[in-house]
């Protein structure tokens, strides 16, 4: 194995495997006959569903699955049984970390935590207004002007709608 045939992915949890650019890129690099080694199968997807898609859609293409620490060959019905069961359990672990996360963040605005973008104050958004329609009027782009007090443009144009709306 070389380091051109690793593929992974950094992106949202919500995305199915399919839609990730690194299984896309998996699926066009990879040949009928070639195996596909993960380290455990339920890097093969978000949820059950998305697992067990994304090893039939391999199986379907002719590229073996092989998982390292689950010793999962889905290639044999004992291996196929063994995959739903890992990936049932992989997709409940994942529902009750939801779970507690949710539970954690009830905790939290209990006790009073705001989360979000902080609210800004009326005042300071008013100064930088003023700063960057002066510096509009004399000619500087949006994106400029908005830098000058520490924005981007859409900042700018977030707050510009918010006073005239």
């Amino acid at each position: 194995m070389q380091k051109r045939d690793i593929f992974s992915d950094v992106t949202s949890g919500s995305k199915t495997a399919a839609s990730r650019p690194g299984m896309q890129r998996l699926v066009d690099y990879a040949e009928a006959g070639d195996t596909v080694v993960v380290w455990r199968v339920d890097r093969l997807g978000r949820s059950l569903i998305d697992v067990l898609n994304s090893v039939n859609g391999l199986r379907e293409a002719g590229i073996n699955v092989r998982s390292i620490s689950d010793e999962i060959d889905p290639a044999t019905s004992t291996g196929r049984l063994m995959l739903n069961m890992l990936a049932t359990l992989a997709e409940y672990e994942r529902e009750l970390i939801v779970e507690r996360v949710n539970a954690g963040i009830a905790v939290a605005r209990e006790a009073g935590n705001r989360f979000g973008r902080p609210k800004s104050d009326p005042t300071v958004v008013a100064e930088r207004l003023a700063i960057v329609a002066q510096a509009r009027s004399a000619g500087k782009t949006a994106a400029e002007a908005a830098q000058l007090v520490g924005w981007s443009r859409a900042t700018f144009y977030r707050h510009q709608n918010s006073q005239t709306g």
